[in-house]
């Protein structure tokens, strides 16, 4: 059966139980996504199911990018009806959607996270610069006459002299993360333009230079800990050496134990994320299919409590919780996008 043709289906055979007075083809809101963005999102859900008068909805997490292939996966009640990002949908990512026949996305940005770089405080205290990072991670870095060199770095002073004289080792998030996404755009590719010999590479050769800072080292320098930031969290408190990679909100809740590592100058905080002083500044969010939205019920409350002030107000349960808040402005702006059920359009999403 075709995408749309099973979506018809899915809301006629809905919308006539309803009319019926009978079971629901789902009575529960399940949504995948981002771990970053997890947290949030149970939230929302165990209030909604405390005060909301539905069920509390299922969340997983699934990774970001796992999410957006889940979610557009299609209509119908074996389809999730939201994901969570770390990370704005990529215009692919829509068009794999609406070619599986979800036709209309609604985007909500529910606000702020840092993308961090923490460590143990019974470490040693480091302050890095982007350049530095990538020169740490890269599969390949410039040798001494420029050229490509598989990274011979073993230790951070191996970097710079000025660095501790400790094995480099970062523990971080897999390719389906869109914390992994954010960790290559928001800082190597940043540290990669701000190293004179990679530099030149973007202006010669592109591909090569995006090579670079999209390809990590596979040698055991960069740990691949899967999508549980707590496995992250867990594994520092063990190895005061070692750094790990996720979003502010864990750094925060862990900060009787982790220490966030300053970049470029700039601690990871709240102010320095909502300025955009702090590099690894990014924006989160969830997305909802309209098609589900009165068939599985609640998705609409489940929005309305998500932007509610109590939710992501600068006093809100999701600030205590670590979400770096909206400013007034925007958040009454996604409150307005919400209320109106606005899909979102290719062309806002950019390339």
């Amino acid at each position: 059966m075709k995408p749309q043709t099973f979506a018809s289906a899915f809301a006629l055979v809905a919308a006539g139980m309803l009319v019926a007075g009978t079971a629901q083809a789902r009575d529960q809101i399940r949504i995948v996504g981002s771990s970053t963005v997890y947290p949030f999102t149970t939230a929302v859900a165990e209030q909604l199911g405390k005060t909301g008068g539905v069920k509390t909805p299922v969340v997983e997490s699934t990774g970001t990018g796992g999410g957006m292939k889940l979610f557009c996966a299609g209509v119908g009640e074996e389809h999730p009806d939201a994901t969570n990002a770390s990370r704005r949908m990529k215009k692919t990512e829509l068009d794999m959607c609406q070619k599986n026949g979800v036709k209309d996305v609604v985007e909500i940005n529910i606000g702020f996270d840092g993308l961090t770089i923490a460590q143990s405080k019974q470490g040693t205290p480091i302050k890095l610069t982007l350049p530095q990072l990538l020169l740490a991670v890269a599969k390949q870095v410039p040798g001494p006459d420029g050229k490509l060199i598989p990274n011979p770095n073993k230790n951070w002073s191996d970097i710079d002299k000025s660095l501790p004289n400790f094995k480099i080792e970062v523990l971080g998030p897999p390719p389906t993360s869109g914390t992994r996404d954010s960790f290559h755009e928001l800082l190597l590719e940043k540290g990669a333009e701000q190293i004179p010999a990679l530099a030149q590479l973007k202006k010669s050769d592109p591909k090569a230079f995006d090579s670079v800072w999209k390809t990590l080292r596979e040698d055991g320098v960069y740990v691949e800990a899967g999508e549980n930031d707590n496995l992250i969290v867990a594994k520092l408190e063990q190895n005061k050496n070692a750094f790990g990679v996720f979003g502010y909100s864990f750094l925060e809740e862990n900060a009787a134990k982790l220490r966030g590592v300053p970049l470029n100058g700039s601690e990871p905080e709240f102010d320095n994320i909502t300025s955009g002083k702090y590099p690894g500044a990014r924006r989160m969010y969830v997305y909802l299919k309209k098609a589900h939205v009165g068939i599985v019920p609640g998705i609409d409350k489940f929005a309305v409590e998500y932007v509610s002030p109590k939710a992501i107000g600068e006093d809100g349960y999701l600030a205590k919780k670590g979400l770096v808040t909206l400013p007034k402005a925007e958040a009454d702006a996604v409150r307005k996008s919400i209320t109106d059920m606005k899909p979102v359009s290719a062309d806002a999403l950019g390339s």
